[in-house]
């Protein structure tokens, strides 16, 4: 069983930075893609990035050139730099972790294929 938590939310002014953490408890054999998705109350939950075990990374359109993932496969943590940030990313954050197979299905477009979610970091832009 995979336990993630994230951590490093908080609020920031437009134009600001964050990163995010997510701290897996199993090691990265258990799971072969991991992701960022975000949700507003009252809205859908959105992809926002994905990475699969070779390091390929999906993003959503409305933050590639401003988001980044990444992980560290040593610490079990993944991260998604936030930079240039803007009031339409404020939402709550959720990491998730997936045994996803064929590894081109790791995408945001699949996040019915993840099985272990986080509970969550709100991120404020304002």
């Amino acid at each position: 069983h995979v336990q993630l938590v994230e951590s490093g939310g908080g609020s920031v002014r437009t134009g600001g930075s964050l990163r995010l953490s997510c701290a897996a408890s199993a090691i990265g054999d258990t799971y072969n893609c991991m992701g960022w998705w975000r949700q507003v109350p009252g809205k859908r939950r959105e992809g926002v990035a994905t990475i699969d075990g070779d390091g390929s990374t999906v993003y959503a359109d409305s933050v590639a050139d401003r988001f980044t993932i990444s992980k560290d496969n040593n610490n079990n943590t993944l991260y998604l730099q936030m930079n240039s940030l803007k009031p339409e990313d404020t939402a709550m954050y959720y990491c998730a972790a997936g045994a996803v197979l064929p590894a081109r299905w790791c995408s945001i477009e699949t996040a019915g294929l993840f099985g272990y979610w986080g509970q969550g970091t709100q991120v404020t832009v304002s």
